[in-house]
């Protein structure tokens, strides 16, 4: 739940610099392509790393009403938090046994159920608090994570559910499932998926479920699949200007703008001979006199040390590439010959305006997905929040 002062007081080592203009622009355009549904904007893992409390804040004043997170603690932590209207719902969904259920319950949390279990402990933590639970019942429809399977036990879950309604100890609010491959346009298990859906929310409700929302849509269904977004969209990356995929298009193409900037002051600036190792293990060795940058970020940071020898950053104006491997704290580029002074910008990632890399090519680089890039970057990088004030 990181929040950092809007503007520093003196030069910073790093900074991830979070434009909340960029992510107010991006939930209006989300919520204009599925303008039958209400939007939930997903602030688990700290926002993906872009600090919970000001990006949930920023969202709800561009029109979100609900806030999902995963963990029950990160859920309690931001209702705790000031600047949230009372009236906007909070959801969480990843549980395990033995977990704050009457705090949950108490502090007017929807909660996900996917199983008898976790049944049994919200309605026995409601029979404590004297308060029904908002429960929110999920139906796995093929991912194969959490959720209940369709037949049996989804009967079983309804039936016991909607006896627990009957005795004042739940309120079911939501049915709702999770999408597998909606980031894969045309995969055949889309449909599939969706039909099931349908199918379960038909039984529950001839049951005598009466949900407030019912939702499967992830960013990119809420993107590409107007059929999916029943009475609610969980926009998770694509709130933060990020493709969810890059089969699907990037950020522009989606008319999404990225929210984070990661930056850093260069630490040292030195001419080497032809011949120099650089980092450990000499996996870079200078191919002749040049000079080298060194950038006060490592791994402990989140610069992904699968990046050695690949990872972009701009400094001067120009693309230089990790020269060996990243360290814990470091890192260094080859400038060829170039001399920034000590203290000038090099920019890991951004929106790409300026001609800086992006979130995904680090992903590219790192083989691995842009949700990674930016969720990783650790505490020890101050976030520094633009256009805080609506």
């Amino acid at each position: 739940m990181s929040e950092t002062a809007a503007a520093p007081t003196a030069p910073l080592r790093a900074r991830a610099e979070i434009d909340l203009a960029a992510l107010r622009a991006n939930v209006r355009t989300l919520r204009a392509l599925a303008p039958g549904a209400a939007l939930m904007a997903v602030v688990k893992s700290d926002a993906y790393g872009h600090g919970a409390v000001p990006c949930a804040r920023a969202a709800v004043e561009a029109g979100a009403s609900w806030i999902g997170t995963a963990t029950p603690e990160e859920a309690l932590a931001l209702r705790a938090a000031a600047g949230l209207p009372e009236h906007i719902r909070i959801m969480c969904w990843l549980w395990t046994p033995g977990g704050p259920w009457r705090e949950a319950i108490e502090a007017g949390l929807d909660v996900g159920v996917s199983g008898m279990w976790a049944l049994r402990e919200v309605t026995e933590a409601a029979r404590q608090a004297g308060t029904p639970a908002r429960v929110q019942l999920k139906a796995d429809t093929g991912l194969g994570r959490n959720g209940c399977p369709p037949g049996d036990d989804w009967a079983e879950l309804v039936g016991r559910a909607l006896r627990a309604e009957a005795e004042g100890l739940v309120r079911i609010t939501g049915l709702w499932s999770h999408l597998a491959c909606a980031d894969e346009p045309g995969h055949p298990s889309i449909a599939p998926q969706l039909t099931l859906f349908r199918e379960m929310v038909a039984y529950a409700e001839q049951q005598g479920v009466r949900p407030e929302v019912r939702h499967i849509a992830n960013s990119p269904a809420t993107l590409t699949l107007p059929e999916s977004h029943f009475d609610l969209v969980r926009t998770g990356i694509a709130l933060y200007g990020i493709s969810p995929s890059p089969e699907l298009g990037t950020p522009a193409d989606l008319g999404l703008r990225p929210v984070m900037t990661l930056s850093a002051s260069v630490a040292l600036v030195k001419h080497v001979p032809g011949g120099h190792g650089v980092s450990y293990g000499h996996h870079y060795v200078t191919p002749g006199e040049t000079t080298l940058g060194l950038i006060p970020v490592g791994y402990a940071d989140g610069i992904p040390r699968h990046a050695s020898g690949t990872g972009p950053v701009l400094v001067g104006g120009k693309w230089r590439t990790v020269a060996g491997r990243v360290a814990m704290d470091q890192f260094v580029v080859d400038l060829g010959g170039d001399e920034p002074e000590p203290g000038a910008e090099a920019v890991l990632f951004g929106p790409g305006d300026r001609g800086e890399p992006t979130a995904e090519d680090w992903a590219q680089a790192a083989g691995t997905i842009a949700y990674e890039i930016v969720t990783r970057i650790g505490t020890r990088v101050p976030r520094v929040y633009r256009n805080a004030s609506v």
